[in-house]
């Protein structure tokens, strides 16, 4: 099992060569002071031409491999992801007047990992993912409804497996920046870029 980082109690003074356990420290603050949107980020992506795309994803795990947010393969995220595995994660929490961008490159999960992850969500939400061609374009709602009623009557009485096109991905950071809000704008920004297994630091004009 890959080493998981410990959200522990925030430290008064950040570890230059240890961006990813100051942002796991961060990242458990915003749970508690923003609950309901602690771990959401705007995912970036750009498709093969350059054309960029941004929406919010909920980050579902972290370790010091990497992010894991999970969707279909074949919305328009998984399909410019297969055209240009380079991605950006955006976590902003006024709560704490702080902010973090994460940049890397974004590779799919064994399909062992996403079937345990998937095994794990609410059942409507088993379903949903079957009944959902994300990013397709939907004649009348109702048509996803009529879905919906008979996944659940294909499904009755038994485990929901995972759809083949649906699973996880992680973004593999190798740029970090720490946005810290300050009076007349002048805040406190600092890159993390990782060079092999190491990270060096420094800080930014705001």
């Amino acid at each position: 099992m890959p080493e998981e980082i410990r959200a522990d109690p925030p430290s008064t003074s950040a570890d230059p060569s240890d961006p990813l356990t100051e942002f796991a420290t961060l990242l458990a603050r915003a749970a508690l002071t923003e609950p309901e949107a602690g771990t959401a980020a705007t995912l970036a992506t750009a498709d093969a031409g350059g054309r960029p795309a941004a929406r919010v994803v909920l980050i579902k795990q972290m370790d010091r491999r990497g992010l894991v947010f999970f969707t279909n393969h074949d919305s328009r995220k998984g399909r410019e992801l297969r055209q240009n595995p380079q991605a950006a994660l955006c976590f902003w929490w006024p709560t704490l007047e702080r902010q973090v961008r994460i940049e890397g490159r974004v590779t799919r999960l064994p399909e062992t990992e996403s079937d345990a992850y998937f095994r794990s969500r609410p059942r409507g939400s088993q379903i949903g993912a079957w009944a959902s061609r994300q990013s397709a374009p939907l004649g009348q709602r109702a048509a996803l409804l009529a879905e919906v009623r008979a996944l659940e009557a294909r499904f009755a009485g038994a485990e929901v497996p995972r759809p083949p096109f649906w699973g996880g991905y992680r973004l593999e950071p190798d740029r970090i920046e720490f946005w810290e809000g300050r009076e007349d704008r002048l805040h406190e920004r600092r890159l993390h870029t990782r060079q092999g297994d190491a990270w060096t630091s420094q800080h930014l004009y705001p």
